[in-house]
């Protein structure tokens, strides 16, 4: 009975370990189970089977914890669950063409470095250089650098 319970303990941490590692992205309740079952198993094997039984559990639930990753690393399950897919969009920056240096707008959102605003009827991203911006501010823009729009206060 003791090996009963031993043997599941080890295949119950090491499923919820490949679930941690594979499935669950960070630490959550099935690493910190894992963790609980492979220390509990070791704990009852020293405790139930002496010094001979625990260093032999301790040894397989070692040997199962590695060899089960390697196994699921070169399986074709890894490859089921991996994204496959290519992003090949891109975003449309046509209205970000048509804005030119000396353009004025408002901003249609807190420029709190970056937002939004509108020039030339198009409402594009922008950067401010003179820091923080309300909204509704009057703009002008002052530069245009790797396709970022810098605007600063205009002064009316």
């Amino acid at each position: 009975m003791d090996i009963l319970i031993i043997t599941v303990l080890i295949i119950a941490a090491v499923i919820l370990f490949l679930v941690e590692l594979f499935v669950i992205p960070g630490i959550s309740l099935a690493g910190i189970s894992a963790l609980a079952c492979i220390l509990y198993a070791n704990y009852y094997a020293f405790a139930n089977l002496g010094m001979a039984g625990g260093f032999i559990t301790l040894g397989i639930s070692a040997v199962a914890c590695i060899g089960s990753l390697i196994w699921f690393m070169r399986s074709k399950m890894l490859d089921k669950l991996a994204l496959k897919k290519d992003i090949d969009s891109k975003v449309d920056r046509s209205a970000e063409k048509s804005v030119k240096v000396g353009d004025t707008g408002i901003s249609t959102t807190r420029l709190a470095q970056i937002g939004y605003a509108e020039i030339n009827g198009n409402i594009v991203e922008v950067r401010s250089i003179d820091g923080f911006l309300n909204e509704k501010t009057p703009i002008i823009v002052s530069r245009i650098t790797d396709g970022t729009i810098l605007v600063e206060k205009h002064k009316i």
